[in-house]
């Protein structure tokens, strides 16, 4: 599968795709495992089904050109945020302050920050941060040249600082499994509705759908999924949830994303997270890090970073594709040691996400469209 960068981070996406390894198991068989690739050069032990059911994998890229964010907040800044309710393993969510949501302009939804800084509930670096993370959303948000460009910013903005700023005073505590948070307050549809308007789809494509609408149909069977996949940016997963939306639904919302600590400590990034979970089809990102531009050469590669980093935000397009399954028992079968299978298994994923990858991004970034399609990646725009 391969998507663009999304919000939150910068960068111009030449690196290379990733690779998604999907499993699925029908009852009672002999257990057969086939994978695809999303993100590249790395070994990458997929997980194995416990039970006797077969396994397949597809091979998915998600390219990211700038890092970019999208989407638009899901229910009414009035009615969306509860006082009181479930946050979590049955939590109430504690009473806070609403000077977010009770803000009508941009003047004061600045000042409050500084007025929370005052009252000592926000710290300043993270009060910082957030002062920046609404200039460079403002800004990208109106580069879509949405005539309600102000009333979405507005309106998203105050319910992110409203989740960050409880987040702060009552900080959430991700278990080992997390269930996405739904009621009271729908941190899924929160995410979504934030990176939405930050996706040009007019210049988004997905590849290979009909494999989608297959894995959709066999985790409806009862089987599982696995993913292997490059990491652009915190926003990958809504990014891919939106270009599935108005296809796969099931896939989109049903994912499980494997996650770094980053992005269940930062602040600022927890309330997209907390919206995020599902299952019996799982999202990997092997390569431990996000993918970011080599300074020199304006490659994209996976590094580390801190918690509080900057993060940079564009309005643009994304792409997403999935590749044909890829069988481990066939490419073990014809090694003689299993080091060396696993080698071959990585070696596959990773050209297979590349070949995809390359496809998107002369769609996204090269502005070929529909017409960088080849008999491999059948791009289409589904949402039109």
């Amino acid at each position: 599968m391969s998507t663009l960068p999304l919000p939150f981070f910068s960068g111009t996406s030449t690196r290379a795709p990733f690779s998604f390894s999907l499993k699925s198991s029908p009852p009672s068989a002999a257990s057969s495992s086939s994978s695809s690739s999303l993100v590249p050069f790395q070994r990458v032990e997929l997980f194995r089904s416990t039970s006797t059911r077969t396994t397949r994998s597809f091979s998915c890229v998600f390219y990211s050109l700038k890092a970019k964010a999208m989407a638009e907040l899901v229910q009414d800044k009035e009615s969306g945020v509860a006082a009181t309710g479930s946050s979590g393993g049955g939590r109430p969510e504690v009473e806070h302050s609403r000077t977010f949501l009770e803000a009508r302009s941009e003047q004061e939804l600045l000042s409050g920050i500084r007025k929370e800084v005052e009252a000592g509930r926000l710290p300043p670096n993270i009060a910082a941060g957030m002062e920046e993370l609404y200039q460079n959303y403002r800004n990208a948000v109106f580069q879509s040249g949405d005539p309600s460009a102000v009333e979405i910013v507005l309106s998203n903005m105050a319910v992110a600082f409203d989740r960050m700023l409880l987040d702060v005073e009552d900080p959430f505590v991700f278990e080992p499994y997390h269930k996405a948070l739904r009621e009271p307050f729908d941190y899924y549809m929160f995410g979504q509705n934030y990176i939405r308007p930050l996706t040009d789809f007019r210049n988004s494509y997905v590849g290979n759908l009909s494999l989608f609408y297959e894995i959709e149909e066999k985790l409806k069977q009862g089987h599982n999924v696995v993913l292997i996949s490059n990491h652009q940016t915190e926003a990958d997963p809504a990014i891919i949830t939106l270009l599935l939306e108005k296809t796969n639904p099931h896939v989109a919302e049903n994912m499980i994303y494997v996650a770094g600590d980053r992005v269940i400590t930062d602040p600022l990034c927890k309330p997209f997270s907390m919206g995020r979970g599902g299952s019996k089809i799982v999202w990997i990102a092997p390569s431990g890090g996000r993918d970011r531009p080599d300074p020199l050469t304006e490659e994209w590669y996976p590094v580390e970073k801190q918690i509080g980093e900057r993060r940079n935000i564009s309005f643009h397009g994304a792409g997403l594709s999935v590749a044909p399954k890829i069988s481990f028992q066939e490419i073990a079968a014809a090694c003689e040691k299993s080091e060396e299978a696993k080698d071959v298994y990585s070696q596959a994923l990773y050209k297979s996400v590349t070949k995809q990858y390359n496809v998107l991004k002369s769609a996204v970034h090269g502005k070929q469209g529909l017409e960088a399609s080849t008999a491999g990646v059948s791009l289409s725009q589904p949402w039109n």
